[in-house]
């Protein structure tokens, strides 16, 4: 070993294999965090601070991966707000600048306004209100090309959020260690949602958990072997077993020892979609009060008397006390 040179800073530390299991929540994280690193959900309890809402917000990136009923609702409000804006500046340009409008009240005038403003925007024009004076003519003119602006980026989202790729892959809800080839394993089950197929689906499971005591307690990462990590079709549901046998870091592992050590089995999948031909993701987590231990999964099969394969998904979460045991 080469002597390090009084004077100067350590030499880094090599970057170890083990370093790279933490799937990118680095070390601090990985030390300091006491809650489960990733929700069934697939997001991740992880905070950002230090940015102001306008340097965080991504509207685009909100839009496209918002709900479709909340999509709408913004949408909607929108245009609405939009209207709203612009009856209010046509009331600034005068009672003589527009002709046609018959309203008594300020809010009759008001809502008249409104909709000669729906009107303009989406060029549709019935005629019973024409703008006069200059000041309303340029306004109109420039709500109109808004309008037509407004309604191109909508469609174009609307085109984005359709032909976006993504998975919609359904996990089983628990997790169980039943018994498998003489011991046990730990199993998790999912299924594609869609008619769409995926292609090439890969998984990869890591066991995250502490070891340790007092401050010598650190959190640790272990890659899970699986009796199969992909499938080049997935038509089916699949059923993801990791066998706990002694090359395992589960092996011998209680309920008890598990829930004790903070253990957590994240789950990352890739595939293909077949009609995009692009990647898509999915990811989860099982805690510990979300693994069943002495289980087995119900199954999901049925066959017809024409002798086609029926899948019911809603069983995909059903587990049953195992006859056999670890």
């Amino acid at each position: 070993m080469t002597a390090q040179p009084p004077g100067e800073p350590p030499a880094p530390r090599p970057l170890q294999k083990e370093d790279t299991r933490d799937l990118g929540f680095g070390s601090r994280v990985a030390r300091a965090s006491r809650r489960r690193l990733l929700n069934q959900d697939g997001s991740f309890n992880v905070r950002r601070r230090g940015l102001s809402i306008f340097e965080s917000l991504s509207l685009f990136h909100t839009l496209l991966t918002t709900p479709w009923w909340v999509f709408h609702l913004i949408v909607l409000a929108g245009f609405l707000l939009y209207n709203a804006l612009f009856a209010a500046a046509y009331m600034v340009c005068g009672e003589g600048a527009l002709s046609g409008i018959a309203a008594a009240s300020p809010f009759e005038r008001f809502l008249e306004l409104f909709f000669f403003s729906v009107q303009t925007s989406t060029t549709l024009g019935y005629g019973h209100v024409i703008p006069l004076s200059a000041a309303a003519n340029i306004l109109s003119s420039f709500e109109v090309t808004a309008g037509l602006l407004g309604f191109a980026l909508v469609t174009g989202m609307m085109f984005a959020r359709v032909s976006r790729p993504s998975a919609n892959i359904v996990f089983s809800r628990h997790a169980v260690v039943a018994p498998y080839q003489g011991s046990g394993a730990l199993m998790f089950r999912l299924a594609n949602r869609r008619s769409i197929e995926l292609l090439d689906v890969n998984v990869a499971v890591t066991l995250s958990r502490f070891e340790g005591e007092g401050e010598n307690r650190k959190r640790r990462f272990y890659e899970l072997a699986l009796s199969r990590e992909s499938v080049r079709i997935f038509p089916l549901n699949w059923t993801i077993v990791h066998p706990m046998d002694e090359q395992s870091p589960l092996h011998g592992t209680t309920r008890e020892a598990f829930a004790a050590s903070g253990a957590e089995i994240l789950v990352l999948l890739t595939a293909t979609d077949e009609t995009f031909s692009q990647i898509v993701h999915a990811r989860t987590s099982y805690t510990g009060e979300e693994i069943v231990w002495g289980a087995r999964f119900s199954d999901m099969f049925s066959v017809s008397s024409e002798g086609t394969i029926t899948v019911d998904l809603h069983r995909i979460h059903n587990v049953e006390p195992s006859t056999l045991p670890l």
